[in-house]
């Protein structure tokens, strides 16, 4: 198993780190944040090398552009966006142990729903197992395709997400491999996957993944690292983004 590099030194420098969990309280466009608590946690996430945050201002087209479709009951009052890589340790960590239980207990619940967004910071393939996301989504298997990726993750740059893999897990999917093909073979999604990662940056993503959780009036939470489920939890349920 490969590990990207640069999550190797955070990985071992941690014992007990704290985080802020920040909150924004937004108008229709932008909104001033405030701290709500400190979280214990050990989090880890894969990073690129350092860069200064991004405004601490964000419209909501950020967030709600250049995604996938939305996971759940549209009308849900709280979304979580995740900002992932595909052949991100943390993020197959973040899916394998602390995903399932948001859905089973939020999302299927009626009262959370899910946009994933790109962050292709490790590789190539980063980008093409992103860009066939997209591709299957055409054909209403965006979700699907991306359990698909991460049920099949086995390190970063070792060649699990090539395009001849992609082509095997469209298969394997029941899509129409002609149209899968074209989609592939255009391109046509990498305006959107570049736009999505400049995003990640406007929030201030380093790393992935990387969490935003938009409650009541565009109420914020920005949770960084795949945390555990209780934090996730903890976020969700709190007063601050369910308090009109």
């Amino acid at each position: 198993m490969n590990i990207h590099a640069p999550s190797l030194g955070i990985g071992a420098g941690i014992a007990a780190i704290s985080i802020i969990a920040v909150f924004y309280a937004m108008s229709a466009n932008v909104g001033t944040p405030f701290s709500v608590e400190d979280i214990e946690q050990s989090k880890h996430e894969n990073v690129k090398p350092a860069e200064e945050e991004g405004p601490k201002q964000i419209s909501m087209s950020v967030l709600t552009e250049n995604a996938s479709p939305l996971l759940g009951d549209p009308s849900a009052p709280i979304t979580i966006i995740e900002f992932g890589d595909y052949q991100c340790f943390f993020c197959n960590k973040f899916f394998h142990e602390t995903e399932n239980q948001i859905l089973e207990n939020y999302i299927k619940t009626g009262k959370v729903k899910m946009i994933f967004k790109d962050f292709t910071i490790i590789g190539q393939d980063s980008v093409t197992a992103a860009h066939a996301a997209h591709c299957a989504g055409e054909q209403d298997k965006f979700w699907e395709y991306h359990d698909t990726l991460y049920n099949n993750w086995t390190g970063e740059n070792n060649g699990w997400a090539s395009p001849e893999n992609q082509i095997k897990f469209a298969n394997d999917l029941g899509l129409d491999m002609e149209a899968f093909a074209e989609c592939t073979s255009s391109g046509r999604y990498m305006k959107m996957i570049q736009a999505s990662a400049e995003d990640a940056k406007t929030v201030g993503f380093t790393g992935t993944p990387g969490f935003i959780i938009v409650g009541a009036n565009n109420k914020m939470a920005k949770i960084p690292g795949a945390q555990p489920y209780d934090v996730f939890a903890k976020v969700l349920d709190s007063e601050e983004l369910q308090n009109n």
